[in-house]
């Protein structure tokens, strides 16, 4: 089974719609087996954005992904990262199919609601930055 990390974003935190993301991946048929809310530090935003590190919006990202509070949580199923990606859309919610989370709750590029990882070695090391082994559990999804 393939692993993703997804984070809501603060701007989907702020206007209640973490439920109704985490639903939209979960009625696609992936389990959810992590789930906690933080307030990202900044050293944790820069380990976690560092691919990103020298580009010129890099700032602006770390300043807003520590502004509020985040959800993160670990979705597992087959084919997790391609189908989550599909269901979040393009970056630019300007941009995404109809129906895709970042289409319908996105205001801009920056506050696009969602965040997931984009290949199983990026989601090994996210999951890491963000979960211990414990806090991880497995059950039958019926």
């Amino acid at each position: 089974m393939e692993k993703s990390l997804v984070l809501v974003k603060p701007d989907a935190v702020e206007r209640g719609l973490s439920g109704a993301v985490l639903a939209r991946i979960e009625k696609e048929g992936l389990k959810l087996i992590a789930l906690k809310m933080i307030q990202m530090s900044r050293a944790l935003a820069e380990r976690h954005y560092a691919v990103h590190n020298g580009k010129p919006f890099f700032p602006g990202l770390i300043n807003y992904i520590t502004s509020g509070p985040i959800v993160a949580a670990i979705f597992e199923g087959d084919d997790a990262i391609n189908r989550i990606r599909n269901i979040m859309g393009k970056t630019d919610p300007a941009k995404a199919e109809p129906g895709t989370i970042r289409r319908d709750f996105g205001l801009d590029i920056e506050k696009n609601v969602i965040h997931g990882s984009d290949s199983a070695e990026t989601a090994a090391i996210e999951i890491a930055l963000f979960f211990a082994g414990m806090e991880t559990v497995s059950y039958q999804r019926k």
